[in-house]
């Protein structure tokens, strides 16, 4: 390992140091809806995991101090949608982007609903409609475990995805010819 390599260990290691550590892992990009009605609010995410098939179930964290967090306690359902590539005005209105908040954030999609009400993203690549089941407060998160209620999917579809500060598609179908193309070699570079 070269100097510029070693990582020291403190016992307090920086805020800005830990988000530059965490820009390396490729994250999903999700949309978390909450409210019911014109009382709605959402964010991006990409902290959002699978947790359980069995029954159904998943964890997202949520930043306490987020203007999501008291419509998530109050109504206890959020939506889960997982972003195509072709959505990625939507990730950057729900990220606070242009300074829109609440039900402004909802503009320019169309949005439905489910048994609990959370609104869900027309044509997202899979939209989840959840219970909370539990929440684990920590530090400024809150870990928000969701009980899956109803599940609608869309045509498989380019992902969007978040890494080092941007978005970028991931094209199953793309991505594996560009894989196989550098990856394998050629029938005749093996006769060779």
């Amino acid at each position: 390992m070269s100097p510029a390599e070693i990582i020291q260990f403190d016992r307090e290691v920086s805020s800005a140091g830990f988000r530059d550590a965490m820009r390396h892992l490729v994250g999903a990009v999700t949309v978390i809806t909450v409210g019911r009605g014109d009382d709605v609010s959402g964010m991006t995410v990409t902290s959002m995991s699978s947790l359980s098939v069995d029954p159904p179930s998943l964890i997202v964290s949520v930043n306490r101090s987020a203007s999501s967090w008291p419509l998530l306690k109050t109504y206890g359902v959020f939506g889960v949608n997982i972003l195509s590539a072709d959505q990625r005005d939507v990730a950057e209105r729900f990220s606070g982007k242009g300074g829109l908040k609440g039900a402004e954030r909802f503009a320019g999609a169309e949005w439905t609903a489910r048994p609990s009400g959370a609104p869900l993203l027309v044509g997202a690549l899979a939209a989840i409609d959840c219970e909370v089941e539990e929440v684990i407060e920590r530090h400024s998160h809150g870990i928000v475990i969701g009980r899956v209620r109803a599940v609608q999917l869309q045509p498989a579809d380019a992902a969007l995805a978040y890494w080092h500060g941007d978005y970028l598609a991931i094209d199953r179908d793309e991505d594996i010819a560009r894989l196989a193309e550098v990856s394998v070699p050629s029938a005749r570079a093996r006769k060779v």
